[in-house]
């Protein structure tokens, strides 16, 4: 009977030692400072996130187009090639962009309508 306690505290030592070391490898690869970690472990607030993939288009099997927001600023690239290139930048997001709300589709389209062709 004891012997099956002591090896089932070996393994809940084993899983919570593998999960605080998977937290630690996770932390120190993502580059936050130790005290931040720990700190928004424990339900601390989180910083304000800066940076994020507005939107991602595949051209072709290896070039990729990103556009990268940062600080209500948007920058185009893109990557795959033999070298990333950044085409344009300073792009200022649109205003309904934090709204969280979109344009009807048929507007989008008619929009996008070239009157030569017509």
């Amino acid at each position: 009977m004891w012997d099956m306690l002591y090896y089932l505290a070996i393994v809940l030592a084993l899983a919570v030692a593998m999960i605080g070391g998977a937290y630690a490898v996770r932390t120190y690869l993502g580059g936050t400072p130790s005290f931040q970690a720990v700190s928004t472990l424990f339900g601390g607030s989180k910083p304000l996130r800066r940076l994020s993939v507005s939107e991602q288009f595949n051209l072709d099997n290896r070039r990729r187009l990103i556009l990268v927001r940062r600080d209500n600023v948007e920058h185009l690239i893109m990557t795959g090639g033999p070298v990333d290139v950044v085409i344009e930048t300073g792009i200022g997001a649109p205003p309904h962009a934090g709204a969280g709300h979109h344009d009807e589709p048929s507007q989008m389209v008619a929009a996008r309508v070239d009157p030569t062709l017509a």
